[in-house]
């Protein structure tokens, strides 16, 4: 049984909804080994066509990693951390073998950006919002932001929204092509399900055939998330990831040393 995640299977759709509404659905250690456990189950069960992952309530599709975890961590501890998302989650959601939808409701940040952009395909209602803060804390995108996000939007939009940490609306995603369409809140699941159907009407063993082979065409740059997870790890040992965290934690305003 599950604690924070709930799978719902009908009619060959596979609905993920991260539950930790009062925490916006941030992922916390055991909310990322649950999402894990979903996907290695579905990727056997042949009742499962396609997969929507999606958070609970209005506010949040996932507001970022869960900082109270990871703010006392080594470097090392940072890199392992970094390590075991990529393995057990985002990789294995990007490579999964049948068709991902993220139905982006609300705030998606840090780590939840970076869940949506392993899915195959995205989603947003109109309310929502999506960032990569983690330069404000002195750290780097851990679960493959640094490598998905240019990817999708070009270098350019990617370097601008790593640096500058702020968040864009769903009408600015679409236009950056970082998310397929923009429905009103009401009707964002319906949507990811009318595409879902639409997908099940087709091929599942050619759909897996897709996905490997247009994730193939990105590995020319397989090395960058082996580069990412390190410099994740070396984040931690910087004065500015102490400052960054603790000052997130105060709720004030960072005043980074730059060391």
């Amino acid at each position: 049984m599950m604690e924070y995640v709930i799978v719902e299977i009908n009619e060959g759709l596979a609905l993920v909804t991260i539950n930790r509404p009062k925490q916006l659905n941030a992922l916390n250690k055991q909310t990322l080994e649950e999402i894990g456990e979903a996907f290695e189950a579905f990727r056997d069960n042949n009742e499962v066509k396609v997969v929507v992952l999606t958070g609970s309530g209005e506010k949040a599709f996932v507001a970022g990693a869960d900082i109270k975890e990871f703010a006392d961590f080594s470097g090392a501890q940072g890199t392992e951390l970094a390590k075991t998302g990529h393995m057990t989650v985002f990789n294995i959601i990007e490579e999964f073998p049948k068709p991902v939808i993220a139905a982006i409701n609300g705030f998606a940040l840090g780590g939840g950006l970076e869940l949506a952009m392993s899915a195959h395909i995205r989603i947003a209602s109109m309310n929502a919002r999506m960032g990569l803060p983690e330069t404000s804390l002195g750290l780097i995108p851990g679960y493959g932001g640094t490598q998905r996000l240019p990817q999708l939007i070009g270098k350019g939009r990617a370097f601008e929204m790593l640096f500058s940490a702020k968040m864009i609306d769903a009408e600015t995603a679409l236009n950056y092509g970082l998310v397929n369409h923009v429905v009103a809140p009401e009707e964002l699941l319906e949507t990811a399900q009318k595409m879902a159907s639409s997908f099940m009407k087709n091929s599942i063993v050619a759909m897996g055939f897709v996905v490997e082979a247009v994730n193939a065409g990105m590995l020319e740059g397989a090395i960058g998330y082996d580069v990412e997870v390190q410099a994740f790890g070396d984040c931690f040992e910087t004065e500015d990831f102490k400052e960054g965290t603790t000052a997130f934690l105060e709720k004030r305003k960072p005043s980074f040393p730059g060391a």
